[in-house]
């Protein structure tokens, strides 16, 4: 992230979500099931988002979002703005997991109406904070929401499907910036997810390398160009009700992040889950590290001074210009996390605190 005068050493993040009130998780579901109208969900929603954007203001983050209230999850996004998806075809992540279904493509993309433009308006219009805002990447949307059993007659290749996301993300980002946002994330948690042989033996993945040059190429399609807003790509090992759906640590893709043409990246860190921190020793020397120092999986509210001396150690890798704070992960991908909203406002507050202490530290 570029320092002017008025950003500040070690800036906060949000990674996008936070945990949604029951009212407003009901809400969506009965949205999503024909039980409340469009115009009216929106109307209750213009109402309950202030509230989640005041409570990141009062935590004192730099950038902040709307909490991602809107959404039934961070990838469904993508499919609600999108015509050619089946809902609810595709199973989640299996028995530990809640229970969630996913979209499936089932015919040939087509845009019906912007993905997060709407979002970031109302953030824009309502946020005192830099704003924030968090799409899902085309590797992830094509990991989560292509089937052989379903999606063959419309792309019949994940690779196509990827593909044919690119230009929609792409235009979505483009839109993001001429509003004025501050900052854009890719959310690519399914390139984090292949460091675990686990999983790729549950998805049969064979070719690691394609994989990874498949994230890449769909990153950098994306962005190709775009220099007028800050861009982060976000990676994590998924969550689900404060359990990750695989381990490990980032050595098998870290050398991939060189050539992916963002400025940032969101990383998974403070959970042991993720392998430590001796991998930054590889951490591009022109990127920016977005430092994962809170953990959203577990109870235990960190203090100001475990904050920083999570930074502190990562300092030994990355210089402290280069380094911004935000949590592992959303604290609430979707609607079905039972998270704590309090909780998530505590952890904040103090991931900010800490922050305040390095910049007194480290000034």
């Amino acid at each position: 992230m570029s320092r002017t005068d008025e950003t500040p050493l070690f800036p906060t993040l949000v990674v996008g979500s936070l945990p949604r009130p029951q009212w407003v998780r009901e809400l969506i579901d009965d949205r999503k099931a024909g039980r409340i109208k469009d115009e009216e969900a929106d109307r209750l929603l213009d109402d309950a988002v202030p509230s989640a954007i005041r409570l990141q203001e009062q935590a004192g983050l730099d950038y902040v979002s709307d909490g991602e209230w809107r959404r039934e999850s961070y990838v469904k996004v993508f499919a609600d703005a999108v015509e050619g998806f089946q809902p609810d075809l595709l199973p989640g992540g299996g028995s530990r997991f809640l229970a969630i279904r996913y979209p499936a493509v089932v015919s040939k993309l087509a845009p019906k109406r912007p993905i997060a433009v709407g979002e970031a308006t109302f953030l824009h219009r309502h946020a005192d904070a830099r704003t924030f805002v968090a799409i899902p990447s085309p590797y992830t949307l094509g990991r989560r929401m292509w089937s052989p059993e379903h999606s063959t007659k419309a792309y019949p290749t994940r690779e196509e499907f990827m593909e044919a996301c690119v230009p929609i993300v792409r235009k979505e980002v483009l839109e993001l910036a001429e509003l004025g946002v501050d900052a854009v994330q890719l959310d690519d948690p399914w390139l984090a997810l292949l460091v675990d042989p686990d999983y790729r033996q549950r998805e049969g993945i064979a070719n690691l390398e394609h994989e990874i040059e498949l994230s890449i190429n769909t990153v950098n399609a994306v962005t190709e160009g775009i220099e007028d807003v800050f861009i982060s790509v976000h990676l994590c090992h998924a969550h689900s009700n404060r359990i990750h759906s695989t381990r490990g640590p980032y050595d098998l893709i870290v050398d991939a992040l060189d050539d992916m043409n963002v400025q940032r990246f969101a990383m998974e860190f403070a959970t042991p889950d993720a392998g430590g921190i001796d991998v930054l020793r590889k951490f591009p020397a022109d990127k920016v590290l977005g430092l994962g120092v809170i953990d959203h999986t577990d109870t235990h509210v960190e203090t100001p001074e475990e904050v920083a001396a999570r930074v502190e150690r990562s300092m030994e890798f990355v210089p402290k210009e280069r380094i911004t704070l935000n949590p592992d992960c959303g604290f609430a991908p979707s609607t079905t996390n039972p998270m704590d909203l309090d909780e998530a406002y505590l952890k904040l507050r103090a991931m900010c605190r800490g922050a305040a202490l390095l910049r007194e530290r480290h000034g």
